[in-house]
């Protein structure tokens, strides 16, 4: 077999990943829509959707082709080139990020062995934060393209926010960083194989990302962009038919997306607690480990929605507060902490 063979069969191994990583990743956004209006009727003592197949199962795609055959309209004073390119990009950044996740181990198949991993890069989480810093833009640039005073209100909501709430989100990164010492997503994973998790060495650490999380995922209490009742769904506002669609997609992808890579940096990835993977097939135990992470995936995805329902929307002073002036100094002193006990560590060994 030669070079130019093998590096066919990897091109294809990979096109195939990439194709089976973005339909889950849709199929999953669009059932999320779904399961939001289950959980929210079991919230509220209601029914949730049940008329569209059984038990309700086909509303989803009953609302994608509603998107689909809705009238497309594009203000007469809108940018019409950047109005387009604001959806496309939330939805293009969104599902990029899911590139460096690993899915599972590895399988065993025809003689190759095969990664479940789009990119093994080793600045993993250097790459999801470059990709997430992109994704304003695509808020930004439909807000803007709009020509309305209240989605360029939601825009810039959206942008201060993210800028705020990335700054401990990464802070809170740094006291991993120094736990693990790699910047790979596949190194952590494997560091916390047989339940060695980073959620016990990084408890506020954790607990930081994931109220920033909700902020970058413009989740309740912190979907300030949208207000509904204040700006009259911010940014999209003026937006109809699929690239409405796109932005709403983005962000149930963005959720699922978050889920992943909270469960990758503290709850061990494809780690299954309570079994040694070593003891199953190569392939088994790769199957199983992808199942385990879709289920961590899953009730992340179950605590955006409960938190949806239950917590009311901040106020904007109260979410910039949050952000600057309790957010920011615990990730310092969570920072500071961890690297006085690791110097204290090596110096006691």
């Amino acid at each position: 077999m030669t070079l130019l063979q093998i590096d066919w069969f990897f091109a294809a191994e990979k096109l195939i990943l990439i194709a089976a990583v973005i339909t889950g990743a849709l199929i999953i956004a669009m059932y999320s829509t779904y399961a939001e209006r289950k959980v929210a009727a079991v919230i509220q003592d209601r029914r949730g959707p049940n008329r569209a197949g059984p038990f309700g199962l086909l509303q989803p795609l009953a609302d994608g082709l509603k998107l689909f055959f809705k009238e497309e309209i594009i203000p007469t004073h809108a940018n019409k080139l950047l109005f387009v390119l604001g959806p496309s990009l939330a939805m293009l950044t969104a599902m990029m990020t899911s590139a460096v996740i690993p899915w599972g181990s590895k399988l065993e198949l025809f003689g190759r062995t095969i990664e479940l991993q789009i990119a093994d890069i080793n600045i993993g989480i250097l790459y999801v934060f470059g990709v997430v810093s992109l994704g304003v833009y695509g808020i930004l640039i439909g807000a803007w393209s709009s020509n309305n005073k209240f989605s360029l209100l939601g825009g810039l909501r959206g942008a201060s926010q993210i800028i705020s709430y990335e700054l401990a989100m990464g802070i809170s990164l740094i006291a991993l960083l120094m736990v693990t010492g790699t910047l790979s997503l596949k190194e952590m994973v494997e560091q916390q194989q047989n339940g060695h998790w980073n959620i016990v060495k990084q408890p506020l650490g954790f607990l930081i990302f994931l109220v920033c999380a909700f902020a970058e995922c413009n989740r309740t209490p912190f979907d300030l962009p949208e207000s509904e009742n204040e700006l009259n769904c911010g940014y999209h506002g003026e937006y109809s038919s699929m690239k409405l669609g796109f932005y709403l997609f983005a962000e149930y992808i963005n959720m699922f997306i978050s889920g992943a890579i909270m469960a990758s940096l503290y709850f061990g990835g494809y780690d299954i607690p309570f079994i040694n993977e070593a003891t199953l097939s190569v392939n088994t135990a790769a199957g199983l480990g992808a199942v385990a992470l879709l289920v961590k995936t899953t009730l992340f995805i179950f605590l955006f929605m409960w938190v949806r329902w239950t917590i009311p929307r901040f106020r904007y002073d109260q979410l910039m507060r949050l952000g600057w002036k309790t957010l920011i100094p615990l990730s310092l002193l969570n920072m500071f902490i961890t690297g006085a006990l690791i110097l204290w560590r090596s110096k006691s060994n």
